[in-house]
């Protein structure tokens, strides 16, 4: 496949950051986009206006990349908009559809990232950018491959939004079966969050000890805590860990929660583990009294996010931490355990559906990364694929 410069089939125009008194919050001039911060699934979302007349400005069908901490992500521009220094546009030539550009940006966002240069924070160049080397295949070819990327995006898109609309459809029947835990409006007994069950700490065995971390247990930190079940973790370590230190084995249908990190400025996640786990001193494992469903438990905690936010504080070097005092300050209804089995057994229904799309979308994303790499090596028999889908 012939390659050509960035520079020989769009032009690139650099952000410049207009006087701050110029922003503004009620529409007043054009949208002005900053830097990946206002980046979204594939088109920018607007938060500020810009008013001023020194600016640079994008165009529709304009890629925006990030070209300053962070390097080499990418949006498609929708609208009119002015651009700041953290972003430069990069408009295609006739030659050159932009859709084909931005998935073939979009696929090597790392590579362009690893071109950033600076001690303090990364940037690229403009000469950088200018000199990148892209595929140029016809322009036919470009559009069949923009075209079929675009289809397995959707369908990526779709299956996220399915699962986003059945998390929110299992918060309707919490809502109707319990009604709000901040309210308690169903006058259901309390309990304070310290006392719902039995607390379990976790730790991190010795990285000296290699040995340690030459295993197949799955031992649970924060950066596992993304889903709502946890059936395996990124970290494992050997069983001797059990033997020769205070660590201890987490049964199955444990109540996690993150208790320590950053994280719990804007999120505070929440799993129940399938299989036996061990946890790090960031998380700690509940086991409920007998009178609390772990899944009707999970569900309440979830309800109660922005409560627990709000009980969030800051330890002395900064990091944010979820502590015994917030946990006599939050509260928790106990409605009868008939009527949370009750919900369990619903809960456990979407958990399936969820299962199912959860592996799709794997799917999906697994055949869009595979049919990206093919598309752009020049590996992909394109014959059979429509060009009526001209984008933009």
């Amino acid at each position: 496949m012939k390659t050509v410069e960035l520079q020989q089939v769009t032009s690139i125009i650099a952000g410049q950051s207009p006087e701050s008194s110029t922003y503004n919050s009620i529409a007043d001039g054009l949208p002005f986009f900053q830097g990946k911060a206002d980046f979204q699934e594939k088109f920018p979302k607007v938060r500020v206006w810009c008013n001023s007349i020194k600016r640079k400005e994008a165009i529709p069908g304009d890629i925006l990349m990030s070209v300053r901490a962070p390097v080499g992500s990418v949006n498609i521009c929708d609208q009119k908009c002015i651009i700041g220094r953290g972003l430069s546009a990069i408009r295609s030539h006739s030659n050159l559809n932009h859709y084909f550009l931005y998935y073939y940006l979009k696929c090597n966002e790392k590579n362009v990232a690893s071109l950033g240069t600076g001690s303090t924070f990364q940037a690229i160049t403009q000469t950088t950018l200018k000199m990148l080397e892209i595929p140029l295949p016809p322009l036919e070819d470009q559009i069949r491959i923009a075209t079929l990327l675009s289809k397995v995006e959707d369908l990526i898109s779709r299956r996220r939004e399915q699962l986003k609309q059945l998390d929110e459809l299992l918060k309707s029947v919490f809502l109707e079966m319990f009604g709000d835990p901040v309210r308690n409006e169903k006058g259901w007994d309390i309990l304070p969050f310290h006392k719902v069950g039995h607390f379990v700490s976790g730790g991190t065995p010795s990285k000296k000890r290699a040995d340690y971390w030459d295993g197949n247990f799955p031992w649970v930190s924060p950066k596992d805590m993304k889903v709502s079940k946890i059936e395996d973790a990124e970290d494992h370590i050997a069983e001797s860990v059990f033997e020769e230190t205070t660590l201890k084995r987490i049964t199955p249908n444990h109540l996690l929660i993150v208790v320590r990190g950053m994280i719990l400025v804007h999120s505070f996640p929440v799993a129940i583990n399938t299989v036996d786990i061990a946890i790090n001193q960031d998380i700690k494992a509940i086991k409920p009294i007998q009178r609390l469903n772990v899944v009707y438990l999970q569900s309440c905690i979830n309800a109660l996010k922005r409560k627990i936010l709000k009980l969030i504080s800051t330890a002395g070097h900064g990091t944010r931490k979820f502590d015994s005092i917030a946990m006599h300050k939050l509260y928790i209804p106990t409605p009868p355990i008939d009527l949370q089995n009750q919900f369990a057994d619903i809960a456990e229904k979407f958990e399936g559906i969820k299962s199912r799309y959860q592996q799709s979308l794997k799917e999906f994303e697994n055949l869009y990364g595979i049919l990206s790499q093919k598309a752009f090596k020049d590996e992909l028999d394109l014959s059979r694929v429509p060009t009526a889908c001209r984008r933009g």
